[in-house]
């Protein structure tokens, strides 16, 4: 075997190890939450609105969606990943919201490996984001960084900022320096929209600033309180948790408060972290989010149910939504958003102490 092929063989493992892990369940934060739990929709009993009034049409990317939800990226480079990738966007593209690929890292090493990204077949219309790690885009002539997204038929690209979970890894990058410059570069080469995202340690407003202010206009704050990436390499390797790793399981901003830290930006958020039901999403919709992300529950759902479980879990999660729409006298996602609501806890603490977007 060459060299070549025991890299992509150790990418297929590493890809397969992650899948892995939640067809068990998942790796969940340990204490954290999401603090969306602290945000409490005020109950209108005279909504005046009937169910099927409700319209969840939205607008994001440049694009409209028939719901505020996303399938978020979480896997490719494996061929079981192929076929999970492929049902997840057809079931996106039904539904009419937007459906993001793994890291295509792999498939930018090893172009072989592009089949477990190709989606287009099953699913010709859906809003499809590809994925490339901060990393990655600093060594490559940017030309092949376009023929990776002409190559899938993306719409758009995630870059991926995952220093937490890099820093997990025993090969992880460890050099950060100049990213902010490449996105600035990237954004300007390339003609499909760029949503910077986390991988589960949230997008603060210092981080957005930086952001904004090269041109970002897209982003996905990916936050804590759900699945630690940290938790997953550290299982992965089976490195022992002892109390200095087990320190930064749970690192990052809590998905509200990175939404709080975000009020009155002026971005397009995507709010992904820890959201499991409707109820989640209505909440962060209420904190300024323009659509909710979620990937864990649709992978655990394939792998309970096929594409059916994807496509019931999807739905009870749209039909949730729907109810709190009509229980908070919401006609539109616009109207959720400005929707009452009492900030309690911890949330509160935290936005007294950060203040606004503009502190």
């Amino acid at each position: 075997m060459t060299d070549s092929n025991d890299k992509q063989a150790d990418i297929e493992r590493r890809k397969l190890d992650h899948l892995s892990f939640f067809k068990e369940g998942g790796v969940e934060a340990q204490s954290q939450t999401t603090w969306l739990e602290y945000v409490r929709p005020i109950h209108q009993a005279l909504p005046e609105l009937n169910l099927e009034e409700i319209d969840t049409g939205t607008r994001f990317a440049g694009r409209e969606f028939k719901a505020p939800l996303f399938i978020t990226g979480m896997t490719g480079g494996a061929s079981e990943a192929a076929e999970i990738n492929r049902t997840l966007a057809r079931v996106a593209e039904d539904f009419g919201i937007g459906f993001g690929l793994g890291s295509q890292r792999a498939m930018l090493e090893h172009p072989e490996l592009a089949a477990t990204y190709q989606v287009r077949e099953s699913a010709p219309k859906v809003f499809l984001a590809g994925n490339i790690g901060a990393a990655q885009i600093l060594d490559p002539p940017l030309e092949r960084i376009r023929d990776m997204l002409e190559s899938v038929g993306a719409d758009a690209l995630c870059i991926h900022l995952n220093p937490a979970q890099e820093l997990a890894q025993p090969e992880g990058d460890t050099e950060f320096k100049g990213v902010l410059e490449g996105i600035r570069i990237l954004l300007e080469f390339l003609d499909v929209p760029v949503i910077v995202k986390e991988v589960g340690a949230g997008l603060s407003r210092e981080t957005v600033r930086q952001l904004k202010h090269v041109g970002v206009r897209s982003i996905d704050i990916s936050g804590c309180g759900g699945t630690s990436w940290v938790g997953v390499e550290l299982k992965r390797h089976r490195i022992r948790p002892d109390a200095e790793r087990l320190s930064f399981w749970d690192w990052g901003l809590p998905t509200a408060a990175a939404l709080s830290d975000l009020e009155d930006s002026g971005m397009e958020i995507l709010a992904s972290g820890g959201l499991r039901t409707g109820m989640d999403a209505a909440r962060a919709i209420m904190l300024g989010a323009d659509l909710a992300g979620m990937a864990s529950p649709m992978i655990q759902a394939y792998y309970a149910g096929g594409e059916a479980g994807c496509r019931a879990a999807l739905q009870g999660i749209l039909d949730s939504l729907r109810k709190v729409m009509l229980l908070t006298g919401c006609r539109s996602v616009s109207a959720l958003k400005d929707a009452p609501h009492v900030i309690l806890g911890p949330l509160r603490e935290w936005r007294e102490q950060r203040g606004g977007w503009n502190r």
